[in-house]
């Protein structure tokens, strides 16, 4: 997903009369996302649009496939992060991306008044994934910082957040919201 054009590729495998999608109810989950340490001030432009194409508009272009085959119940549920709604030094990408997140699950969900298709975003504090640990691995100590954020004392588990998605995808009184599952982060 990070490089333009992809989508043409997908839309056309979907596109075939043997992979034409049958309406139904259908969950889309935008879980992708990529990650880098920077500075607005420094910023690679480059990699600034690889990030946006994959946490921003690789999730508008598989809703513009899927929209058709959905029907009353279905649901669109993004994956924020934590840093959707604030700013965090050293992560200009990441949370400008992650931003555009927040906000297009706000719009598609405007957008899609009168449809019975609900979105949410949901947005996980730290939790023990790959990218995660690809991060903290070279810093025990930072690791234990990172922990010490959590009223809880310990990571998230990806468990956790799957149920988080789940809850969102069956209850569509949540419409438009944007949840936090962070285990109580503690601000600093």
């Amino acid at each position: 997903f990070a490089f333009p054009g992809w989508e043409t590729n997908l839309e056309s495998l979907l596109s075939g009369p043997e992979n034409k999608l049958l309406p139904r109810k259908i969950c889309l989950v935008h879980n992708a996302g990529m990650y880098t340490k920077d500075s607005a001030l420094d910023i690679d432009i480059r990699v600034l649009r690889q990030i946006f194409e994959v946490n921003v508009v690789a999730p508008a272009a598989l809703n513009k496939m899927f929209l058709s085959s959905m029907t009353d119940g279905s649901s669109i549920i993004y994956v924020g992060s934590t840093l959707s709604e604030k700013g965090v030094a050293g992560n200009a990408s990441y949370v400008a991306s992650k931003h555009a997140v927040a906000g297009l699950m706000k719009v598609t969900c405007q957008d899609l008044s009168g449809r019975s298709i609900h979105s949410a975003c949901v947005c996980p504090g730290f939790t023990e994934t790959e990218m995660l640990s690809a991060h903290l691995s070279s810093n025990p100590a930072f690791r234990e910082q990172v922990i010490s954020m959590h009223t809880m004392g310990r990571l998230l588990k990806p468990a956790e957040i799957a149920n988080a998605i789940f809850f969102c995808a069956e209850n569509p009184s949540i419409n438009g919201s944007v949840i936090h599952c962070n285990l109580g982060q503690v601000e600093r």
